[in-house]
């Protein structure tokens, strides 16, 4: 902003001064006073909303032995079927692929099970009585049918800080 004394100056020259070389008065630079509040603003933000850094960013491609990608796309607790039973849903685009054998997607969803289940339920506190490990080709909302969706489904019991499939 141009300071009031100025105004007049700068309307019956037909420009406005330039910012001095090295910058203008704030904070030193050209446009630092622009990056401080924004980034001022954007960890604000992150306070009032109660999220981290983390949460802000797209969702991490987590690893698994069979080296496909894959995105955790919802985790929570169900209790329908009587008892709480943990759902972490992925995303897991290859398994529409019919060169991806089974065996292999199987093996993924145990170390899911064992390796992301296992420690969130830890930092939650859950005690489960059942984790469901789902993968789908696509992001579809709990419960929607779509027949043309790649999904499966393993059931584990979280016993002695390991997950016992459960074969349903």
């Amino acid at each position: 902003m141009i300071p009031s004394p100025l105004i007049k100056l700068a309307r019956t020259a037909g420009a406005a001064p330039a910012a001095p070389a090295g910058g203008g008065p704030f904070l030193g630079c050209r446009g630092c006073g622009i990056l401080f509040v924004a980034t001022f603003c954007i960890a604000l933000l992150g306070c009032v909303l109660n999220v981290s850094a983390d949460e802000l960013q797209p969702a991490k491609t987590l690893k698994v032995p069979s080296r496909q990608p894959v995105t955790l796309m919802d985790a929570f607790v169900d209790d329908a079927p009587g008892a709480p039973w943990l759902r972490l849903r992925f995303v897991a685009p290859k398994i529409a692929d019919p060169s991806l054998p089974h065996a292999e997607v199987a093996g993924d969803m145990d170390h899911l099970c064992n390796h992301v289940a296992l420690p969130y339920m830890d930092e939650n506190n859950l005690t489960p009585e059942r984790i469901v490990i789902s993968l789908s080709d696509r992001e579809l909302a709990f419960g929607a049918r779509d027949v043309t969706a790649v999904q499966y489904f393993e059931v584990y019991r979280p016993e002695a800080g390991a997950c016992i499939w459960e074969g349903l």
